[in-house]
C-alpha cells in the first residue's frame, strides 16, 4: 500500500451500470478485464471491489497513469498499468501474456481530471497552454492546428467533429487573427467574431474547442478502428461496455455493434449467401443507458453519457 492517501479528483461515470454489464452473475466475476481507459482508477477500483481477478488498466496520459497506479496499489500484482493509447490492445495483451479477456471497458473522450487542469489546454474556463493532447509527450498540439491549417482545413473539422454551423466563418476569423498561444486567446476570438445569428446557451467555442480536440488526439478514427479489435480479444461470453460523451462516438459504437451483430451482409435480394459473415456479439443493450437524476444531480459532468454493451457469441 502507499503510505499518504491518494486524492482522487474524478468520479467514474456510471458505476453501477459499468459493474452489472461486466459482471452479469456476481458469484461468478470475470477473471480478467481490459480498463482501456484507465484515467483515476476508479472503474477498475471496483472492479476488484466486485471480485474480477485482474485488470489491465491502459491510459495514453501519464499523470493519470500514475494517479490510478497509486490508487490501486493495494491490489498488488492484480493490476497492470500499460501507458499507451487503447487501440494498441494487441501490444498491451502481449506486455502481460494474455491473449484474451472476459471483458472490456472503454470510457472514451476526455476526463474531469484533464478538462480541470489549464495548462492541459483542454477548456477554455480558465487560460492555459492551448495544447488538448490526452498524450502531452507525442503529436501536434490544437495550437499547431490553428496556427498552421488553412480555413479549409479548419473549417472541414468544425463542421466535421463538432457540428459547428458557422465553422466555415469561424475558421476564416481564427486564420486571420492568428497566432494562438493560450485558450482564452482563441476563445476570446471566436467569442468576439461568432455570428449574430447565433443563439445557444452554450459558450461560443464550445463546439471548436470539441472539434480540436478530437482532431488532435484522432478520436474518432481510434474509436472505429479499436471496436473490431476489442471484440476479436474477447472470449466467448465476455462483455465489451463502452460509454461515450455524444452523438459522434455513440454513432461509431452503435453502428460497430450493429455490424458485429449480423449474421450475413449480403444484398437482400440475393437468394443464397454468400458472404461467410457470422454474428460475433449479441447486443445487450437495445437504447443505450444514461445517467440517473440522482447521478447528474451529483455529478453534472455525467449528464450526456450513454452506456453500450455487446456480448461475444461466436470464437
Amino acid at each position: 500500500m502507499t503510505d499518504q492517501p491518494v486524492v482522487i479528483p474524478h468520479i467514474p461515470v456510471l458505476l453501477q451500470e459499468t459493474l452489472a454489464a461486466l459482471i452479469p452473475d456476481a458469484a461468478n466475476p470475470p477473471a480478467r478485464v481490459i480498463d482501456g481507459t484507465l484515467g483515476a482508477g476508479g472503474h477498475t477500483e471496483a472492479l476488484f471491489n466486485a471480485g474480477v481477478g485482474e485488470v489491465l488498466g491502459i491510459d495514453q496520459d501519464p499523470s493519470a497513469l500514475e494517479l490510478a497506479t497509486a490508487r490501486l496499489a493495494p491490489f498488488g500484482e492484480r493490476f497492470h498499468p500499460v501507458h499507451g493509447n487503447y487501440e494498441s490492445l494487441a501490444a498491451a495483451l502481449q506486455s502481460v501474456g494474455w491473449k484474451s479477456v472476459d471483458g472490456i471497458l472503454l470510457d472514451i473522450g476526455v476526463s474531469s481530471m484533464q478538462l480541470d487542469r489549464p495548462e492541459r489546454g483542454f477548456s477554455f474556463a480558465r487560460d492555459g497552454a492551448l495544447d488538448m493532447r490526452m498524450n502531452p509527450t507525442v503529436g501536434q498540439t490544437a495550437a499547431d492546428l490553428v496556427n498552421t491549417w488553412d480555413a479549409e482545413e479548419l473549417a472541414d473539422i468544425f463542421y466535421r467533429y463538432g457540428e459547428e454551423r458557422y465553422g466555415r466563418a469561424l475558421a476564416r476569423v481564427i486564420v486571420q487573427h492568428r497566432p494562438y498561444a493560450t485558450t482564452h486567446d482563441l476563445a476570446n476570438v471566436i467569442a468576439a467574431h461568432k455570428p449574430a445569428q447565433w443563439k445557444e446557451k452554450i459558450h461560443p467555442a464550445t463546439r471548436v474547442f470539441q472539434a480540436l480536440r478530437i482532431a488532435v488526439n484522432d478520436e474518432l478514427g481510434v474509436l472505429e478502428r479499436v471496436l473490431p479489435k476489442a471484440i476479436q480479444r474477447l472470449n466467448v461470453g465476455g462483455r465489451l461496455a463502452v460509454i461515450s460523451f455524444h452523438s459522434l462516438e455513440d454513432r461509431i459504437v452503435k453502428h460497430a455493434f450493429q455490424y458485429a451483430a449480423l449474421d450475413c451482409i449480403c444484398p437482400p435480394r440475393q437468394p443464397i449467401c454468400t458472404c461467410d459473415k457470422v454474428a460475433e456479439v449479441e447486443i445487450i443493450t437495445r437504447k443505450p443507458i444514461a445517467p440517473t437524476d440522482a447521478e447528474i444531480a451529483q455529478n453534472p459532468r455525467s449528464r450526456s453519457a450513454k452506456l453500450r454493451v455487446v456480448e461475444r457469441i461466436a470464437p
